[in-house]
C-alpha cells in the first residue's frame, strides 16, 4: 500500500496517516489511520501534534494499523516548562532578552523523548497523549483520555489521568499476540487470514500460512 491517501475512495474524513505526513520527526506505519469530520483530516501535523519542534529532536512514532479518532492530540516536550529550575518560566527560550546562550534552549523544560504507539492501537475521542508516553500493541485509549504514563500493551485506559481498566485479553493470549505480530505479515498473508483475526481464533493465526 503506496502513496494511497484515502481508503475509502468517496470518503475524505478518513485518511491513511502516512501519506499525509510531510515532517521527518514523524513516523507511521502502514494502514493506519486517522479520521476527522472537523478539520481536514490531511492537516493532522498541523492540528493533532502540538508543540513538536525541531530543536528538541523528539520523535512520534506511530506502528501499523492503529486508528485515531478525530481530535486526538499529541503533545511534546516543548509545550512543558521546566520543573527542575526555581521557576518555571521558560528563560532559555528568551536567550535574547537575557543575554543567555541559545544552545541551551533546551532547557527551557524537560526533556521526554519520543513518544512511541505501537501496533493495532486505538485512540478514541479527543484523546490526549502526553510527552513520552509509550503504548503497547492493541492498546486503547478511551474518550477524552489523558495518557500520562505508559500503557501495556492489549490494554484498556480511560479517565483524566488515564488509568488502566482492564486488560482485552488474558496473559497467555496476549503473549501470544506479541509472537504473532501479524500486523508485520505481508498483505496477502493478512487478507487470508482476516477471519481468523476478526473471530478472535488464535489457533488458526498460529497455524497461518
Amino acid at each position: 500500500m503506496k502513496n494511497k491517501v484515502y481508503p475509502r475512495p468517496h470518503d475524505k474524513q478518513i485518511v491513511y496517516l502516512k501519506d499525509v505526513i510531510t515532517k521527518p520527526n514523524i513516523e507511521v506505519g502502514d494502514y493506519t489511520i486517522y479520521n476527522d469530520f472537523v478539520h481536514d483530516p490531511c492537516d493532522f501535523e498541523k492540528n493533532n501534534v502540538l508543540y513538536h519542534y525541531p530543536v528538541n529532536g523528539d520523535k512520534l512514532k506511530i506502528g501499523k494499523f492503529c486508528s485515531i479518532a478525530c481530535g486526538a492530540k499529541f503533545l511534546f516536550t516543548s509545550g512543558n516548562h521546566s520543573m527542575q529550575s526555581l521557576s518555571t518560566y521558560t528563560f532559555p527560550l528568551f536567550f535574547d532578552e537575557w543575554d543567555l546562550d541559545a544552545k541551551n534552549i533546551c532547557a527551557a523544560w524537560d526533556n521526554k523523548g519520543d513518544t512511541i504507539i505501537g501496533n493495532d492501537v486505538w485512540i478514541g475521542y479527543e484523546a490526549v497523549i502526553m510527552p513520552g508516553v509509550k503504548i503497547g500493541d492493541g492498546a486503547i485509549i478511551g474518550t477524552h483520555a489523558v495518557v500520562t504514563k505508559d500503557v501495556p500493551p492489549y490494554t484498556i485506559v480511560g479517565g483524566v489521568p488515564a488509568k488502566p481498566i482492564r486488560k482485552r485479553f488474558d496473559d497467555a493470549t496476549i503473549e501470544k499476540l506479541e509472537a504473532l505480530r501479524w500486523w508485520d505479515w505481508n498483505e496477502k498473508k493478512i487478507k487470508r487470514n482476516i477471519s481468523a483475526i476478526q473471530s478472535g481464533d488464535l489457533a488458526a493465526l498460529e497455524r497461518a500460512e
